[in-house]
């Protein structure tokens, strides 16, 4: 369950984007204070990514936004996970910006959307992270808790 400040910070935030997004963010649900669905394009002219849209599951902890959120890709018939170097075939992002050491309370909904569309543009491997058969079977843990190690700023 949230706590007020949370909450009243995720109300600003879905007032704000209930009323504009940025090109290729859609808000597909946010029917609480706890679990948001947006979907994304990629708009520039990136062959991996044509025509595509992409599914992302935000949770938020009680402490947001002093704590990241929890933001996934989720895999719907319709709506895969990228293929991309810092994207786990199960849908969990290697990206500093989600991490506790990356975070800003400054960033939001929002400005998560665009880096990871800005991600995604920017990407010319079509493969998933080194080692991704091995992480996505033995890695039970919340995608915040996983320690990530970022060396790879090519992508």
């Amino acid at each position: 369950m949230t706590v007020p400040f949370a909450a009243k910070r995720l109300g600003k935030e879905l007032q704000k984007i209930s009323n504009s997004l940025p090109p290729g963010v859609e808000l597909v649900s946010a029917e609480n204070f706890e679990e948001w669905l947006l979907d994304i394009k990629v708009l520039d002219d990136n062959p991996l990514y044509q025509n595509q849209t992409y599914r992302l599951k935000f949770r938020f902890g009680p402490s947001y936004p002093i704590e990241p959120p929890e933001v996934v890709f989720v895999q719907l018939p319709d709506r895969p996970i990228p293929m991309h170097p810092h994207v786990y075939s199960n849908g969990i992002i290697c990206l500093d910006l989600l991490g506790q050491q990356g975070w800003s309370p400054v960033q939001n909904v929002e400005s998560v959307c665009m880096s990871l569309q800005s991600m995604l543009t920017g990407n010319s491997k079509n493969e998933r992270p080194p080692g991704d058969e091995d992480f996505v079977r033995v890695n039970r843990q919340r995608p915040k808790d996983i320690q990530f190690y970022y060396h790879d700023n090519d992508v």
